[in-house]
């Protein structure tokens, strides 16, 4: 099942996308994606055929249906639950748009529609995201798609390093929201 929604569609990358993630992977403006950040299209075609080989069924290209232009990936990883080993009940989504497409809430339709297939097809007991504490819109799309913030984490994790490479460490606040609670609300 590929999660839709009004404006967007969430589908599998394929080799035809890396000219379009090119133009977010070249350009990461959050530390915790620095690690995927590519610096030309020949790297962009050998990232989506790494996409297309390992063909992770929870790791989604954000696609405008419109137009057909991927302006953004969201996935998310199952963990395994302590009280059943052969089920995954907790996931932790991360989403990243091209800058050109921030502020038009395709973030949050990419996310809630995430969201409702982890909790109503994949039947998640829990959703938790990290933030840092600079990453201010990330913090309302959490707010909004109804997670609580569990707790801040200071200098908790590192991505990059300063000038005399020496790590800059990220205090990083927790969010979650439980399948009672986003059934409740949604």
């Amino acid at each position: 099942m590929i999660p839709e929604t009004e404006r967007l569609i969430l589908r599998p990358f394929t080799v035809n996308d890396a000219a379009d993630a090119f133009e977010y992977l070249s350009r990461i403006s959050i530390n915790c994606f620095m690690s995927m950040k590519i610096n030309s299209m020949e790297e962009a075609v050998k990232e989506m055929e790494k996409r297309v080989k390992e063909n992770d069924e929870l790791y989604f290209a954000i696609e405008l249906k419109e137009t057909c232009k991927v302006i953004g990936e969201i996935f998310t990883h199952g963990e395994t639950s302590n009280f059943d080993e052969n089920r995954k009940d907790t996931y932790s989504p991360c989403w990243m748009l091209n800058d050109e497409y921030t502020g038009k809430g395709y973030a949050y339709e990419a996310a809630y529609a995430l969201y409702d297939y982890l909790f109503n097809v994949l039947d998640a007991r829990r959703i938790y995201a990290y933030t840092e504490d600079y990453n201010i819109s990330s913090q309302k799309l959490c707010e909004r798609l109804g997670m609580r913030k569990e707790g801040m984490f200071m200098e908790y994790v590192t991505f990059v390093s300063d000038e005399k490479g020496e790590p800059i460490y990220e205090n990083t606040m927790q969010w979650a929201i439980l399948s009672k609670e986003w059934k409740e609300k949604h």
